[in-house]
């Protein structure tokens, strides 16, 4: 039996994925730019994001002279925003301190802003052939499974004794093919919830496939209960305007824009008068919307105020045409409710 490294490379050349939109590169930004948006986001939703971004920016100079509400823009609705504020910020230090080259190892990638280890690794792989393990989501079922590793991969034990798997298994040559081909084995083959062990080229030899143990590895996350949090949601208008709240740096939804927001049993109408000097003329409540987070549900519920005609615009807000509020950088459940407002 050829070794588990030469398995995954003979697989991948016949059986991997060859044709998404960063791949057939050795372009450090592509692949860095695509490794980033993959961060706990699926491929099929990020091809999309991938070509419009490229296109708007297409290479780390453009990136790092843009404005962060344009990259937040174009982000808006891929989640974890912090990824796109790290991204932007990534860029704009190689261009200062590294004269727009990246660093050619993993070493040098995890000192840019929002790379981790097993991000610089990946990168480092495909685009510079370095020889280090990665250890995304997929790698680590794959890995788990094939090893025999019980635990959920989150606990930093385990996590440690994944890496030290993922290390030992790396091969003396073709890393290109192997990194991208444990991805795909990942993603494509070893599911989380219906593996497919006939079409596995390590199956032979996987622990949780001879012990008829894969539906129980990985350990899955402990369960626990969320949290449940409520707000209020304003959607305040005034002849054909939205106003729009700057989100701080820091927090959900960092630097993007959003709607004014308040406690679920506050009054609405005081609340304007009291803040910035608004009249409401007319208000009602539009369905309640439930987004749920890592580490918490939110339950919102929009409020459609109507405002007498204000003479002012507060600090940190803009009033926008409902024409143009989706061009802005917002949440992807402030999108929601705003996509219907602006198509009247």
């Amino acid at each position: 039996m050829k070794p588990f490294a030469a398995r995954i490379v003979d697989w991948q050349h016949l059986h991997g994925r060859h044709s998404l939109p960063w791949q057939q590169t050795r372009d450090t930004y592509r692949i860095w730019l695509s490794e980033i948006m993959l961060q706990q986001t699926q491929v099929a939703t990020v091809v999309g994001y991938y070509e419009r971004f490229l296109a708007r920016f297409p290479d780390v100079n453009c990136l790092a002279g843009a404005a962060e509400d344009e990259v937040l823009a174009l982000w808006s609705g891929l989640g974890y925003y912090s990824r796109a504020r790290n991204l932007h910020a990534a860029a704009q230090r190689i261009v200062a301190a590294h004269a727009g080259r990246f660093p050619p190892t993993a070493a040098g990638l995890m000192q840019l802003p929002g790379i981790g280890r097993s991000t610089a690794a990946a990168v480092a792989a495909l685009a510079c052939g370095e020889r280090c393990a990665i250890l995304d989501g997929n790698v680590k079922r794959v890995l788990a499974r094939h090893a025999g590793i019980a635990g959920w991969p989150g606990d930093k034990r385990v996590e440690n004794d994944l890496w030290q798997c993922a290390e030992s298994r790396l091969p003396a040559k073709d890393i290109e093919s192997y990194t991208q081909g444990m991805m795909d084995l990942g993603a494509m083959v070893c599911t989380r919830t219906q593996p497919d062990c006939a079409h596995c080229p390590v199956a032979a030899d996987c622990v949780a496939h001879t012990e008829n143990r894969t539906h129980t590895l990985p350990t899955p996350r402990p369960k626990k209960v969320l949290p449940e949090r409520q707000t209020q949601m304003l959607l305040l208008l005034d002849r054909g305007e939205l106003l729009l709240e700057k989100r701080p740096a820091r927090g959900i939804w960092g630097g993007l824009w959003s709607l004014p927001e308040l406690d679920a049993a506050a009054d609405c109408s005081l609340h304007c008068q009291q803040r910035w000097g608004y009249d409401v003329e007319a208000q009602h409540a539009l369905p309640p919307l439930i987004h749920g987070f890592t580490h918490f549900r939110l339950t919102i519920q929009p409020m459609r105020l109507h405002l007498a005609p204000r003479t002012t615009t507060p600090p940190g807000h803009v009033w926008l045409p409902l024409a143009d509020v989706l061009d802005a950088a917002l949440p992807a459940p402030v999108r929601k409710l705003l996509a219907p407002l602006s198509a009247t």
